[in-house]
């Protein structure tokens, strides 16, 4: 099959196997799903199913490496304009290139992420995003984010806060069903991160 013309019979037939995969996670979570469950969802044959993957342990790998490749794509892209934007020390508040993008990707992939994240969700990929996370702020060689040596609280705190309050507000966007758009949400996320939660608040002014 050609890469570049992929032949649609199989396009179709994975997006139908990911999402039965996706409604009967949000359903009845990860452990309880079969392969029996996807196929008779999908309105396929077991064999079909295993032309594609290995069994439901190796597509829940594929989505997952997907969505980590492509947010580590977005932060990599976007990053060295965010550290510009700080530097300007502009008192003016700026939205985060790499806030609307990754909320823009995520809105796009919305099915997944509300079952990845729900009350039947995968805790192992919530915990690979706060690693993400982590990694995206202190490991960046190129262009790391924070420089640990200006840091006034232990680092594996101030990750774990930053990365569990988004992942948290995200839950709820997606519960809610993305009703604001990515851009309106960055500028949630920043006004709650950049200037605290208790000027989010009303309880202190600019």
């Amino acid at each position: 099959m050609n890469p570049l013309h992929p032949d649609l019979r199989v396009v179709r037939t994975r997006q139908a196997i990911r999402n039965a995969f996706f409604e009967l996670l949000e359903e009845k979570g990860f452990e309880a799903i079969t392969v029996k469950d996807i196929t008779t969802r999908a309105t396929i044959n077991r064999a079909t199913f295993y032309a594609h993957y290995d069994d439901k342990f190796a597509l829940m790998n594929a989505l997952e490496e997907e969505m980590m490749q492509e947010l580590n794509n977005i932060t990599t892209e976007n990053i060295p304009a965010l550290i510009k934007l700080i530097e300007e020390g502009n008192n003016k508040m700026k939205t985060s290139p790499i806030a609307v993008a990754t909320l823009t990707y995520i809105g796009q992939n919305r099915t997944f992420m509300k079952a990845m994240l729900g009350p039947h969700g995968n805790i192992a990929f919530q915990l690979r995003l706060k690693d993400f996370i982590w990694k995206s702020i202190f490991s960046n060689d190129a262009h790391p984010f924070i420089k640990k040596d200006k840091l006034l609280v232990p680092g594996q705190y101030l990750a774990s806060y930053i990365a569990s309050a988004h992942i948290g507000v995200i839950q709820q966007w997606l519960m809610d069903g993305t009703k604001e758009t990515p851009e309106e949400m960055a500028n949630i996320l920043s006004t709650m991160t950049v200037n605290g939660i208790v000027y989010a608040a009303g309880l202190k002014h600019p």
